[in-house]
């Protein structure tokens, strides 16, 4: 594999990075000094092409798999047309009921089922400007190669999570205080003293046995969120990668096992913020206290003066209500909201979305094999796509671009393979919707 991009230069016979070569060459018997326009091996040349193709698109494959955590856990299948189909073999029950001798069976009736999803088309590039190519000491068309791999993978990777994060199976976590354990049965409830336990790990676990999940490679894979992390490395049944690397296969990502869960962290795994208020702002403060109910609050923050033309769904106290008006005079912010409230300074206003005290949720996904299916990215659905200077670059040749192009598809294949946990953690009042 070409990793080196000295290597490239020598392949090709080039003088100078990427795009910039030798314009002019001479054949055997031509005067000296005499441009010709014949065999000169440029990036577009027929003969270098191939090999220039082959090597970015190697880079950004590269860059882009260190972000598909997704990816690697799905069942693949190429891209073809506009859509894409798997299919999936039905089961059959236990034959519980005994024979009757000399009489035949009767045959079960065997079957498949399909599952189909859309594909989309995604991509982006970058355009690189003649001097910034020409004199830059680092090859400039390599390093953006490199940057849209990165962001090609992720793009991929958030598109996945997208597609399998809303599946039909869902257990939130207890709220566990000095005082015991306090059942959760919707999002809004989730505080951040609904951690992700050794507990609720074995219960996860359990549900996908239960559901007959085969299991990949000996265990089941949750996909886990850093700030859920620091929960669950407390407990002291966990088993850190490093303790076991060298007898097991280990995934991208992996950080180590409980109660026959691997865990692979990332950080583009789902969290649930509050919804966005203004500004940027998804939890505003109260900075005045308000002791006889009433609709004005000041906060600490200080934002754009609006009449939203729809009211802006908040929680309030824990209670559900709107931002009709947002007003703001001498560096000071009042809010009017639909419903009179009482509050006290550094009460907390969030938007609707996530617990209904601002808590970020996080949501770990505990799956099987087979729980779900892509596109293959490595197949017709990725592409790097670069366009020299000569192709691109207008009248003067002032500038190249470099980007990606791929194609996508995700969906949930057994629903019953995949459990999506939803808890908090000490970061939820801190942590964002990504």
């Amino acid at each position: 594999m070409i990793r080196d991009f000295e290597q490239i230069k020598n392949i090709s016979g080039a003088v100078r990075e990427g795009f910039d070569l030798q314009l002019f060459a001479f054949t055997q018997g031509q005067t000296p000094g005499t441009p010709v326009t014949t065999n000169v091996n440029v990036t577009t040349s027929h003969g270098m092409e191939p090999t220039m193709k082959e090597f970015y698109d190697t880079s950004l494959l590269e860059n882009a798999k260190e972000n598909m955590v997704f990816a690697q856990f799905a069942l693949r299948q190429p891209a073809k047309g506009k859509s894409v189909e798997w299919r999936k073999f039905k089961t059959f029950a236990p034959a519980i009921k005994p024979l009757t001798e000399g009489v035949v069976p009767e045959g079960k009736t065997f079957g498949m089922d399909s599952v189909k999803a859309e594909i989309t088309q995604h991509g982006d590039y970058v355009a690189v400007s003649d001097r910034l190519e020409m004199e830059a000491f680092d090859d400039v068309i390599y390093g953006c190669t490199e940057e849209m791999g990165g962001a090609e993978g992720e793009t991929f990777d958030t598109l996945t999570r997208n597609s399998i994060v809303g599946g039909n199976s869902v257990y939130y976590a207890p709220r566990v205080t000095a005082s015991g354990e306090s059942e959760v049965t919707s999002r809004k409830d989730i505080t951040a003293d609904c951690k992700l336990t050794s507990k609720m790990v074995n219960v996860a676990s359990t549900i996908l046995r239960k559901n007959k999940t085969p299991t990949i490679d000996g265990s089941y894979i949750a996909i886990i969120h850093p700030s859920v992390v620091f929960d669950v490395r407390q407990d002291p049944d966990f088993i850190d990668v490093a303790k076991y690397a060298n007898s097991d296969a280990i995934f991208n990502r992996e950080i180590g096992k409980l109660h026959s869960v691997r865990f692979v962290e990332t950080t583009n795994a789902k969290v649930f913020g509050p919804g966005q208020i203004s500004d940027g702002y998804s939890r505003l403060t109260v900075k005045t206290a308000v002791t006889s109910a009433g609709k004005s609050i000041v906060v600490d923050q200080v934002l754009t003066a609006a009449t939203p033309a729809k009211a802006i769904p908040v929680y309030v106290n824990g209670a559900a209500n709107t931002i009709t008006k947002i007003e703001t005079s001498s560096g000071s912010t009042t809010i009017t909201l639909s419903e009179a409230v009482t509050a006290a300074v550094g009460d907390v206003i969030c938007g609707q979305g996530a617990g209904k005290d601002g808590s970020a949720v996080y949501a770990t996904l505990f799956f099987g094999k087979d729980a779900y299916g892509i596109v293959d990215p490595e197949g017709e659905g990725q592409e790097m796509i670069i366009k020299s200077r000569e192709q691109i670059g207008g009248p003067l040749n002032q500038f190249s671009t470099v980007g990606y192009k791929f194609c996508h598809a995700a969906k949930i294949l057994y629903q019953e393979r995949l459990l999506r946990v939803e808890s908090g953690s000490r970061f939820s009042g801190d942590d964002e919707e990504n």
